[in-house]
C-alpha cells in the first residue's frame, strides 16, 4: 500500500518506494530503498525534495496512522519509548555537575588501570552512560556545556565524558533511540582509551609534537581497540569507533585511511564529536577556541566531516552553542545561555556589556524567540579580544560546575 507523505514526515524504517520529483532533480540512484540509516534519513530531509511516496507494506507507517507490520526494521517497542521531559537548564545544571564529577573519577580509575597494565572493565562506563542519555534528554544544554569546560589536569578524562555527551546529543538528531545512544555514549566514553598506553611526556607535552612522537600518537586507537577486543564485553559498533575516530571523510585520516561510507556512521559521528571537545577545551599549549569559532572554522575543513553529520552536529549544539560570546545589532554583548530547538539562530541570551559606554550592564536575559524581542544577533566575538574573565559565571549563574568541584 502506498502513501503520499511529506519528507520531514520520514522516519527509519520507512520504506521509500518513489520521490514526487523527476530523478534528476535529486540526488538518490535508486528510487525504492528501505531507510535504515538515520544518516540516509537525514541525506533525504535535507536534499530539498518536500514529498516522496512510502510502501508500508514493506516498512514503518507514519506514526499515529497504523501500527507498523511485524517484519517492519523499527520495532513498536522502540517506537514506544518514553519521551522524557525537559527541564530548565538551571535545575539540570546542578545534576550534570554532579554527573561530570561521577564520570570523571571513574574515567581516571579506568586510565590508571591501562597504565598500570591491569585487565580493564569498561562495564563500570554503563550507568554513566545511562545517566548521560538521560541528562542530555532532560535538557541537552546542561552537560554539554559543563563538561567542554576542563582545566589541564583534568583534560584527558574529561574529554571522554565531553564527546559521550556529544555523541548522544548528535545521536538524537540523528533519530537514534535510547539503545543506540548508549552505544553511542559508550563509544565516546571509551574512544580515547589507548592513549592511557601512550608515553605520558609525548601525550602532555607543552607544545607541537615532532614527528617522531606523532607517529608515537597515532598508535591509540590501535592500543585501545586491541585492549577492548581482548576484554571482550564492547560492542562491534563502539570498538570500532575507538580504532576509526580519527579518520577522514576524504580518506586522508588514519589508521586504515577509509574514506566515504567506508567509515562507519558511529565512526563519522565520534570524528566531529571528538574534534569539536578538542579544539573547545583549553590546553596546557593553547586556549580553547570560543564553540561558535570553533564550529565555523570545522564548517571550513572540506573532505573531513561527514557534511550530513557535521550538519546535524551544528543542529544539536547550536550556532552559537551555549557559552559563545555574541554581539546583538544594538551593539551590546551578551553570553549564549541556552538553545532554541526551534531556531538555531534565535537562542536565549544574557545581555552584560555595552560596547558604546564601554562599561558592564546590569545583566538581563532575553529569548531571542519571543515576538516582543527586537534585538537580535549580529555576529560572533572572540573572548579574547575582550579579556572577559567571567564568561562562565555568567551562564553558569548558580555556580554549578563550581559547586561540583568543591
Amino acid at each position: 500500500m502506498l502513501k503520499k507523505v511529506a519528507v520531514n514526515q520520514l522516519t527509519v524504517g520507512m520504506f521509500v518506494e518513489k520521490f514526487d520529483e523527476n530523478w534528476l532533480k535529486h540526488p538518490f540512484w535508486r528510487n525504492k530503498f528501505l531507510i535504515n540509516d538515520p544518516a540516509r534519513l537525514q541525506e533525504i530531509q535535507a536534499s530539498g525534495v518536500q514529498h516522496c511516496w512510502i510502501d508500508i507494506s514493506k516498512g514503518v507507517d507514519v506514526p499515529g496512522d497504523k501500527p507498523a507490520p511485524a517484519s517492519s526494521a523499527l520495532s513498536a517497542e522502540k517506537a514506544a519509548e518514553p519521551k522524557r521531559d525537559r527541564v530548565p537548564l538551571v535545575q539540570e545544571l546542578q545534576e550534570a555537575a554532579r554527573l561530570r564529577q561521577r564520570s570523571a573519577v571513574a574515567m581516571r580509575r579506568l586510565f590508571a588501570e591501562v597504565r598500570l597494565g591491569n585487565a580493564i572493565e569498561p562495564g563500570v562506563c554503563v550507568a554513566l552512560v545511562d545517566d548521560v542519555v538521560e541528562s542530555i534528554d532532560r535538557h541537552p544544554d546542561a552537560l554539554l556545556s559543563l563538561a567542554r569546560l576542563k582545566n589541564a589536569d583534568e583534560y584527558t578524562y574529561m574529554h571522554s565524558v565531553a564527546v559521550c555527551a556529544l555523541m548522544v546529543s548528535l545521536g538524537r538528531q540523528l533519530g537514534f533511540d535510547d539503545d543506540q545512544c548508549r552505544e553511542a555514549g559508550m563509544a565516546g566514553m571509551l574512544h580515547d582509551l589507548g592513549k592511557a598506553a601512550m608515553p605520558q611526556d609525548v601525550l602532555n607535552k607543552p607544545g607541537k609534537l615532532t614527528p617522531e612522537e606523532f607517529e608515537i600518537i597515532k598508535q591509540h586507537p590501535a592500543k585501545g581497540y586491541e585492549m577492548l577486543v581482548d576484554g571482550g564485553k564492547v560492542s562491534e559498533g563502539a570498538m570500532d569507533v575507538v580504532l576509526h575516530h580519527h579518520e577522514r571523510y576524504d580518506g586522508t585520516g588514519y589508521p586504515h585511511k577509509l574514506a566515504g561510507d567506508k567509515i562507519t556512521l558511529l565512526s563519522r559521528m565520534g570524528a566531529v564529536c571528538d574534534v569539536y571537545d578538542a579544539v573547545t577545551s583549553d590546553r596546557p599549549y593553547k586556549a580553547g577556541w570560543d564553540p561558535a569559532h570553533a564550529l565555523s572554522q570545522m564548517a571550513t575543513w572540506k573532505g573531513h566531516f561527514d557534511t550530513v553529520v557535521f550538519q546535524s552536529f551544528v543542529k544539536g549544539v547550536g550556532i552559537y552553542p551555549t557559552g559563545s560570546l555574541v554581539k546583538m545589532r544594538s551593539g551590546r554583548l551578551a553570553v549564549v545561555l541556552e538553545q532554541n530547538p526551534t531556531s538555531l539562530t534565535k537562542p536565549k541570551v544574557k545581555i552584560f556589556f555595552s560596547t558604546k559606554a564601554g562599561l558592564p550592564l546590569e545583566p538581563q536575559v532575553l529569548d531571542l524567540a519571543s515576538a516582543h524581542v527586537v534585538d537580535q544577533i549580529e555576529s560572533r566575538e572572540n573572548p579574547e579580544n575582550w579579556n572577559f574573565t567571567y564568561l562562565t559565571e555568567l551562564w553558569d549563574g548558580d555556580g554549578a560546575l563550581k559547586q561540583a568541584r568543591a
